[in-house]
Parts: C-alpha cells; sequence; structure tokens
C-alpha cells in the first residue's frame, strides 16, 4: 500500500472530524438553540475552552491538509535525487501529525473535564447559577433522577452530556489517526514514498 495515499485517506478522515467538532463546540454554547444563555455569561467554563473548535478543529485542520497534499509533495526534490523529495515530505508529515495530536489530545482532557465537573445551570435548590453536580466527580453521569436539578437551560444536563461525549470520541478517533500517521510518516520518509518498486 502507498504511504502517500494512506496519508492522504487520513487527512480527508480528519478533515471530516475536525468539520464536526467545530458543529459540535459551536452547540455546546447554544443550548436548545437559545443564544440568551451565551449572551448572559451563563454557560460552563468548560464550554468557553473552545477544545472542539481550536483543539479538535483548527488544529487538526492544519495536518488534514498537509496529509491530503502529501500524495503530490516532492519538498522540489532533494539533491538530485528522486523520490528523496517525496520521502523528506512523508518525514514531515510527521511535525504536523503532532500538531494534531496536541490538538485533539487538548480536545478529550477538556471533554473529559466537561463531562466529569457537569453542566452550569440554575438549581431550584439553590435559586441561583451553580455547577450541581461538580463534587460528584462524574457520578450525576449515571444518577438520572438528579438531573432534573437543572431548572435552566432546559435538558442542559443531556445537552453537554451528548455534545462533550460525542467531542471527547471525535477527539479520540483524530488522537488514532494522527498517532497512525505518525507511524505511517516514519515509515514511509525511510522506506520512500511506495512499497512497491514499482512505484518507487
Amino acid at each position: 500500500m502507498c504511504f502517500g495515499r494512506c496519508a492522504r485517506c487520513i487527512g480527508f478522515k480528519l478533515l471530516i472530524l475536525a468539520v464536526l467538532s467545530i458543529v459540535a463546540n459551536i452547540l455546546l454554547y447554544f443550548p436548545n438553540g437559545e443564544t440568551r444563555f451565551a449572551s448572559d455569561h451563563h454557560l460552563g467554563k468548560y464550554v468557553e475552552c473552545l477544545h472542539g473548535i481550536l483543539g479538535g478543529g483548527v488544529l487538526v485542520l492544519i495536518p488534514a491538509v498537509v496529509f491530503i497534499g502529501l500524495h503530490n509533495d516532492d519538498c522540489c526534490g532533494c539533491f538530485g535525487h528522486e523520490h528523496c523529495g517525496k520521502s523528506c515530505a512523508m518525514l514531515s508529515s510527521v511535525l504536523a501529525a503532532f500538531v494534531g495530536i496536541l490538538g485533539s489530545g487538548y480536545c478529550i482532557i477538556i471533554s473529559a473535564l466537561g463531562l466529569s465537573h457537569g453542566p452550569y445551570c440554575f438549581t431550584r435548590l439553590e435559586r441561583s447559577w451553580i455547577y450541581p453536580f461538580a463534587e460528584s466527580t462524574g457520578g450525576y453521569l449515571f444518577e438520572y433522577s438528579r438531573w432534573s436539578e437543572c431548572q435552566e437551560p432546559q435538558n442542559i444536563v443531556q445537552w453537554n452530556v451528548t455534545l462533550f461525549s460525542i467531542l471527547l470520541v471525535l477527539g479520540g478517533i483524530e488522537f488514532i489517526l494522527c498517532f497512525i500517521q505518525i507511524i505511517n510518516g516514519i515509515l514511509g520518509g525511510l522506506c520512500g514514498l511506495c512499497c512497491s518498486h514499482e512505484e518507487v
């Protein structure tokens, strides 16, 4: 299998995942499609970390674009040796993959913290905006009867749990794909662009 084609395939997958991460993060800002909670600054601290937009989004888009363009990239040649430039390009893709690892890692960490900490909401007991599940360290996820403690925004627990979980999964897949490209880039750089001698 061609290392360049593999990188390009990974690039297209990362592109789709990065767009989905951005969309999921944007939705976190608008519980139930309402804008008033964002404008009134009634969003949780982990919602505002831009982990899906910046981490799983922009920082993953960078390697995605690099990987997609790898198949045709020859780094302008390398000391006159044929295909050496393509090996150089494959090795340079490892650096782009590390950027993706950082972005997806950030997305995973913040999503996990967001799930563990719980939403910021208005509760009937305190009659104020608080983090009612912060002390449960994620235990609230299995205590569905407590979810009704959050009165505003409506269904905020379900909203946050769904979107943070999606971002956690997307970040995890992005992390794995970038790690695969690190191995692919090293092998492609050392062995040449293709395993097949006909293509090399």
